[in-house]
């Protein structure tokens, strides 16, 4: 039995790194090649062959749902390939706590499953909060980039070409990006800035986007729209930063009564607490 979950564990812990070191050789755009020059590298291992779960995922609706949440975080991964990830995660958690506490405990193997399903889902999460941070952080400058384009002479699709070529890639870039592929493809300018408007859900990008129909729509200079957009973009990104500020003192509240406080408490009262079982101050009666 022993033999069986060591071979469990250690075949569970290769296909985990494996997959990590093959996630690593791709990029964050989700077309396999366009005339810009972006190449996908696609992973030597395909985990959706592991476990037939497809099926499940597609009559269960969560195929939709976990490929909207891989899209937003730009995961070079199927559907079917992160849900047999989080089962081998399970598989593993189970097969260590079985090995460390010797027995079959129910409490710790519902612990160990909840854990491997949800923590997949939580890095998930977090990378797609990281990277809606990120957007919304480099709006402005874009928004200043193309308005600085169409003042010049350029239409809004040359301006986001010039503002995706001559620009760091970033993950507004990028998105970007995937909307000029898109109008390439035939889809409408204002249905592409839509729909990264909806995939996104971010409320600066809804502006961004608001902003050019409203001005395609009314007849006014985008140019000067995308100036007010800017202003409202940093104003809104320097309120960010004053909410982040003002959690700072709840946040390290926790860490200053669990570590720090303990440790003053130790320093102080250490020194009194052993010279009083020593018997030091019994000349002070």
């Amino acid at each position: 039995m022993e033999i069986i979950i060591l071979f469990l564990v250690v075949g569970t812990v290769g296909l985990v790194v494996w997959s990590i070191a093959a996630s690593k050789q791709t990029t964050l755009m989700r077309m396999p090649k366009d005339k810009m020059g972006i190449k996908i590298h696609k992973p030597g291992f395909d985990f959706s062959r592991i476990f037939p779960t497809r099926a499940i995922l597609e009559r269960s609706g969560l195929d939709a749902k976990i490929k909207k949440d891989i899209d937003n975080a730009h995961m070079h991964i199927s559907p079917g390939a992160f849900f047999n990830l989080k089962l081998l995660i399970i598989i593993l958690l189970v097969a260590l706590v079985v090995t460390f506490t010797g027995k079959v405990d129910p409490v710790f193997l519902i612990i160990a499953v909840a854990g491997g399903y949800l923590l997949p889902d939580f890095y998930l999460k977090q990378k797609i909060s990281k990277r809606k941070y990120l957007i919304a952080r480099r709006l402005p400058e874009t928004v200043d980039l193309l308005g600085l384009c169409i003042e010049a002479g350029l239409d809004f699709v040359s301006a986001v070409k010039w503002v995706i070529d001559k620009t760091p890639a970033t993950p507004m870039t990028e998105e970007l990006a995937f909307v000029l592929e898109e109008v390439k493809w035939g889809k409408p300018r204002i249905q592409a800035l839509k729909d990264m408007s909806r995939r996104l859900e971010i409320s600066e990008i809804s502006s961004f986007v608001q902003t050019i129909i409203q001005a395609e729509r009314m007849g006014t200079p985008v140019a000067e729209a995308f100036t007010i957009l800017s202003e409202d973009a940093r104003a809104q990104r320097f309120h960010r930063g004053e909410r982040t500020a003002l959690q700072a003192p709840i946040k390290i509240l926790l860490p200053l009564i669990f570590f720090i406080m303990p440790v003053i408490g130790i320093v102080i009262g250490g020194p009194i607490l052993l010279t009083f079982m020593s018997g030091g101050l019994t000349g002070l009666k």
